[in-house]
């Protein structure tokens, strides 16, 4: 029997949290850090970015405008790769700045504060004006998309390169989420297959065509991603930087302590105790 004037708090539901968490799945999506983002996924988009870019085929010459330019990876590979007569990267984090502008050193490229839905650039500044891994992050993409082809000349190039979210290509996440949910089935509201499920090829090409695009073309690019060992995959993860490393961090320690194992017994392994997965992105590309 309750004593007088005492409230007794039952813990919440499964129920509960889960709504709870759908309704603010995005309080994960921490990306303060562009160390932490290079070790997390910066490095596997390296990989991708010079097949993107191949994929895209642009001449020598051209003006380039890389939105959300991050940590400069895909910056980079545009100096390496396709010999820009200039290059402006647009990012709002000034700590990602600060990376871009310390990896990307070459006298054409620049790196200026800027939102993708209101680019502070002029009609018609570029000839090419792409995006890696960053438009599913960004609240109004049709309008992200509008304004990439707006700065962009006439018969410029607008493309962009998402993970398959829904299709479990990025495997190092799948892996992460599948250990997450089994243990905590609430977990699911935040996994990325269920807030990016548009990241697949027929809802991309509406997405650029919705944006002013024409001849719309998507293309599936896929990397090994191999882990030396678990401490090399798992690192990442305690960092903080991105929605799974956010919930990590969110979970008491001994809820840490439970995903860290589940994943050490499920992640697969090579003879030398590597782990070997993968890495696949839908690659889109229009006309302005």
């Amino acid at each position: 029997m309750n004593r007088p004037g005492r409230l007794l708090l039952s813990p919440p539901s499964e129920t509960q949290r889960a709504r709870a968490q759908i309704a603010d799945a995005s309080r994960h999506d921490s990306w303060a850090s562009g160390d932490s983002y290079d070790a997390y996924i910066g490095r596997w988009s390296r990989q991708i970015a010079p097949l993107f870019l191949e994929w895209v085929v642009a001449g020598p010459g051209l003006r380039w405008l890389d939105v959300g330019c991050g940590t400069g990876v895909l910056s980079q590979a545009i100096i390496e790769y396709c010999d820009p007569a200039d290059l402006i990267g647009v990012e709002p984090a000034e700590s990602f700045r600060e990376r871009a502008r310390a990896v990307v050193s070459d006298p054409r490229a620049r790196f200026e504060a800027g939102d993708a839905a209101a680019l502070p650039l002029d009609d018609g500044n570029c000839d090419v004006a792409v995006s890696g891994l960053v438009l599913n992050f960004v609240p109004d993409r049709e309008r992200a998309l509008a304004e990439m082809k707006r700065v962009t000349a006439a018969g410029g190039t607008v493309a962009f390169y998402v993970w398959d979210y829904p299709g479990g290509g990025l495997e190092l996440l799948r892996a992460f989420w599948t250990a997450a949910t089994a243990l905590d089935p609430a977990a699911e509201a935040l996994t990325e297959s269920r807030r990016f499920s548009y990241c697949e090829p027929r809802s991309l090409t509406a997405l650029a065509r919705s944006g002013g695009l024409g001849e719309v073309a998507v293309e599936a690019i896929e990397v090994p991603c191999v882990f030396r060992d678990f401490d090399d995959y798992w690192r990442p993860f305690t960092l903080g930087t991105g929605p799974a490393p956010g919930y990590y961090l969110s979970l008491p320690q001994e809820g840490r302590d439970a995903l860290q194992a589940k994943l050490e017994s499920d992640l697969p392994r090579g003879n030398d105790g590597s782990i070997p997965l993968k890495a696949r992105a839908w690659a889109v590309r229009g006309r302005a």
